[in-house]
């Protein structure tokens, strides 16, 4: 479960190799068409893991992407967005798809983009990695797409610098579609510790293996770690979020547990202890408090959020 698939993992399963046209010494870039990948390599079954590159994929037809505890459904063509941190899997419903997409690592935009990508809201955990485009968004963002194609096969001396530019404006294209007016704006305090909140909790994330434990569990445990009074913490994010700091850690909790029951055979009380919960029972109470729903129920069922 929620393994890390490598960028040579990648190339070995859909290619039986590293591409010729890889571009490693600008953060390992590459484009591809969908068609073509599919047609290479013959793969239909994705394993749900994390990746160690970020990918874009522009992609048409009616599809499954299993994103962390979440089911998208999403049907006609969308823009979506996957970061590092998140574990995903893609899962086909319509027999053809159609589109492209590109893979890079954090290193393609050293000193080229204004904010860091973890930052911006497709690629922020949490954040909201997809997005429907109409015909004429399609074609506009299929225009970005063809030029990369384009550019990757180029001798061009500095076609990073076009690179890099094609994918700031797909960032900016998605941002101006969700109409964000916060991309840049200067964070306050309360803001800064609740983003530094955020990152300690996430990063005792996903539970890839039985041995691994969540252990920062209440809201003293993070005030500890950031150095601050917990009653700093606490007010730090309710003014934030609106959410209590214990809220905001069930939640998290609650949806590691989802895609752990979902996407594991693992027993489930090893879920529950891989949590932090001692007894079964507490785990089940747990979760039944957080979802209205017992862990076995939850696993036995078909729940799905549809986007």
């Amino acid at each position: 479960m929620a393994e890390i698939e490598t960028l040579e993992e990648f190339y070995r399963h859909k290619f039986s190799g590293r591409p010729a046209n890889v571009q490693r010494e600008i953060g390992n870039f590459n484009v591809f068409v969908i068609e073509d990948t599919v047609s290479t390599s013959g793969e239909v079954a994705i394993k749900y893991a994390r990746r160690d590159f970020y990918k874009i994929c522009l992609i048409t037809g009616e599809n499954l992407f299993h994103y962390a505890d979440k089911t998208l459904h999403v049907k006609g063509t969308s823009l979506i967005f996957f970061n590092p941190k998140t574990p995903y899997r893609w899962e086909p419903v319509s027999e053809t798809n159609t589109g492209y997409f590109c893979i890079f690592k954090d290193a393609f935009f050293v000193e080229k983009l204004r904010s860091n990508l973890a930052d911006l809201p497709m690629f922020a955990i949490g954040g909201k990695p997809s997005y429907i485009l109409n015909e004429q968004q399609n074609e506009f963002a299929c225009g970005i797409f063809r030029k990369m194609v384009e550019e990757v096969k180029s001798d061009y001396k500095y076609k990073q610098d076009l690179l890099v530019s094609y994918i700031t404006e797909l960032i900016h294209f998605a941002l101006k579609i969700e109409a964000s007016e916060t991309l840049y704006q200067k964070t306050n305090a309360n803001a800064r510790i609740t983003a530094v909140f955020t990152e300690l909790l996430e990063r005792q994330f996903p539970i890839s293996n039985q041995t691994q434990r969540f252990s920062l569990r209440s809201a003293k445990d993070f005030a500890d770690q950031l150095y601050v009074h917990v009653n700093h913490l606490n007010r730090a994010i309710r003014e934030t979020t609106g959410k209590t700091t214990s809220a905001l850690i069930a939640e998290r909790l609650a949806g590691e547990a989802k895609a752990l029951l979902k996407h594991t055979d693992w027993p489930i009380s090893d879920i529950g202890y891989c949590l932090g919960f001692e007894e079964p029972a507490h785990f089940n109470n747990f979760f039944k408090r957080h979802t209205s729903t017992t862990p076995s129920q939850y696993r036995s069922g078909n729940f799905m959020i549809q986007g």
